[in-house]
C-alpha cells in the first residue's frame, strides 16, 4: 500500500471511531429543556413545588419518560434481529 493509502485509512477509522463514541442508544438525554418543561408542567398541573401532587407529578413525568426510551430501545433491537433473521 501507498503511504497515502495507509493514512487515509487510518484517519477514516479513526473518525468512525470518534463518531460511533458519541451514538449511544442506552442513555436518555438530559437537557435543562426537559426539566424546565417538566417543572413548568407540574406546577400547573400539581400545584406548588415541593408539594406532595408536585411531587408525584415529576414522579410519574419521570416514569413516562423511561417507559418512551424503554420502547425506543426495545422496537430498535427488534428491527435489529428482524433484519439479522430476514438478510434479503
Amino acid at each position: 500500500m501507498r503511504p497515502t493509502t495507509t493514512r487515509h485509512l487510518f484517519l477514516l477509522a479513526l473518525t468512525a471511531l470518534s463518531l460511533s463514541a458519541c451514538a449511544t442508544r442506552s442513555e436518555a438525554p438530559m437537557s435543562a429543556g426537559l426539566s424546565e418543561d417538566d417543572d413548568s408542567y407540574c406546577q400547573a398541573h400539581g400545584g406548588p413545588t415541593g408539594s406532595p401532587q408536585y411531587v408525584a407529578c415529576r414522579k410519574d413525568r419521570d416514569i413516562q419518560r423511561s417507559n418512551a426510551v424503554t420502547r425506543a430501545d426495545k422496537k430498535q433491537r427488534d428491527l435489529g434481529e428482524w433484519m439479522l433473521n430476514h438478510p434479503n
